[in-house]
């Protein structure tokens, strides 16, 4: 079908961070957005990074000052932006001799204190190792410094809903399948993968957010040359059950001169990560090896006094980053910062494509991607997103928060709200509005899983499958045994049958 109303002055392609971060900056300086995404929001990288908000302690081994210092200020503002989901967090750096020389450290990690903003984080110390260290015995003095965890998906998630509250349109398992310029305008062809409905819609700018299939994107849509190299370098992780219990995380030293986190995560578990590793082909086909395995299980067991084996492996995942080639020959040592190229046909009706970036840095590459658009829309309205609460953060602390949960609700179990709060911060009063008895929360699919949450992510964030829910709007796919998904997938088809049967006969 064809619809001549359906313009735009922006369309985005490609629902991870950076897509969704541009699309709700430029729908927040009065810009008519549209957005696709083939898969579900954050179903790619955004969905399997090591969930850190951070500077980049290593970055500046490679002399990556400014992304370093850019990250570094980044940390402060999602700290305030998306406090429910992005959180403070200490990393401890055992100290090994044969490695890196204690004078490096202190040096890195001063510049990591001084080099950025620091208005929140506690700042680097020296530290030592006693006998109650869950590290072995050999390793007695570290270092301390401050960074920050996040939910990756969930940033994804609500820059969505930022987006869309600012007027921009939000379209998930559609598929760009063709865009050409054409009358003055990019004529844009896209493919609902559920139905295989195609449509038309028409806009003066397209930005190229693709991630991994960034390159893709220009042969299969654009029928041209990419202007750019890439290297597709994947990341991989597993989750153990927790290996201690302290609120801190390590970032410990490989002999190959790498560095792996190991960061308490979802309360009963350790997320241990990342790989480095070039690949070829099909993003999506990209899966950890047994040699990543082996290669993470041996580096965490050479530090830590609890040994892993594969057995303790409870789930594993690997995303892969689309990287610029700077034509360094380690993937390690491939820059993690980003670029733009912008083509236009005589000076018009502009392609901005997005490579490189990382999570940290999303709202200043949004940010800098509306600078270079800003020439081609007059009216486009001043940088905004800053001091811009996310959907769900707009809450003093989350004590604070808890606490009024409690208070609204005092029926409900302290672990959920805790979990709520956490996930959805506000946005908690809203899913629980008309909620007053345990009971009110509908069917209940796990220990803390209830159909009003399901209801929820699935009308307010675009969740359609089991995956959605588990994974990229919660966590709990770690903790939902096999008959309990399929109690949810039972629930979530049924759903999705019914709306079908709504939709028609509307």
């Amino acid at each position: 079908m064809t619809d001549k109303s359906a313009s735009y002055d922006v369309f985005v392609i490609g629902g991870g961070i950076n897509g969704v971060g541009i699309a709700a900056d430029a729908a927040g300086r009065g810009l008519r957005v549209a957005l696709c995404e083939m898969n579900d929001l954050a179903s790619a990288t955004s969905s399997h990074s090591s969930k850190l908000i951070h500077g980049g302690l290593r970055y500046l081994e490679y002399y990556e000052f400014r992304l370093v210092l850019e990250a570094l200020s980044e940390r402060e503002v999602l700290l305030k932006k998306a406090p429910h989901i992005v959180q403070p967090m200490r990393f401890r750096l055992p100290y090994q001799p044969h490695l890196r020389p204690a004078f490096m450290l202190r040096t890195g990690l001063f510049i990591y204190d001084h080099l950025g903003k620091r208005t929140t984080l506690r700042g680097s110390q020296s530290i030592k190792f006693g006998q109650e260290s869950v590290l072995v015995p050999e390793i007695t003095k570290g270092f301390e410094y401050s960074d920050a965890q996040a939910d990756d998906s969930r940033l994804v998630i609500i820059n969505a809903m930022a987006a869309e509250a600012q007027g921009a349109l939000i379209m998930t398992r559609t598929r760009c399948i063709n865009a050409r310029r054409t009358d003055g305008h990019w004529e844009i062809e896209l493919e609902n993968t559920e139905t295989g409905e195609r449509s038309l819609i028409f806009s003066k700018a397209v930005v190229n957010a693709a991630g991994p299939w960034v390159e893709n994107i220009f042969g299969q849509v654009f029928n041209a040359k990419c202007p750019q190299a890439t290297r597709l370098v994947k990341g991989s992780h597993i989750i153990v059950p927790k290996l201690h219990n302290e609120p801190e995380a390590y970032i410990v030293q490989n002999s190959d001169n790498r560095i792996v986190f190991v960061i308490p995560y979802e309360t009963d578990f350790s997320l241990i990560g990342t790989t480095d590793v070039e690949i070829d082909g099909d993003p999506a086909q990209a899966k950890i090896s047994d040699n990543e395995v082996d290669y993470l299980l041996d580096i965490t067991n050479d530090y830590f006094n609890r040994k892993i084996t594969r057995d303790d492996v409870v789930h594993s995942f690997c995303g892969v980053r689309p990287l610029l080639d700077n034509n360094e020959t380690d993937a390690q040592a491939v820059t993690r910062d980003y670029t733009f190229e912008i083509q236009t046909d005589r000076g018009a009706l502009p392609l901005l494509s997005i490579f490189g970036g990382k999570l940290t840095t999303y709202r200043k590459l949004a940010e800098s991607a509306l600078k270079a658009l800003k020439p081609y829309f007059n009216s486009m309205g001043k940088n905004w997103t800053r001091d811009a609460i996310l959907p769900g953060g707009d809450f003093e602390s989350m004590e604070a928060l808890l606490r009024q949960l409690a208070e609204a609700h005092s029926w409900a179990p302290d672990q959920l709200l805790a979990r709520l709060a956490r996930t959805y911060g506000t946005k908690s009063f809203v899913m629980l509005a008309q909620s007053k008895t345990i009971d009110d929360l509908g069917m209940c699919f796990s220990d803390d899983l209830y159909k009003i949450e399901v209801d929820y992510v699935m009308d307010c964030e675009w969740a359609k499958t089991v995956d959605d829910v588990i994974w990229r709007r919660t966590k709990l796919g770690l903790r939902l045994t096999e008959s309990q998904k399929k109690h949810l997938e039972d629930y979530i088809s049924d759903r999705n049958g019914r709306s079908v049967i709504m939709d028609k006969a509307s």
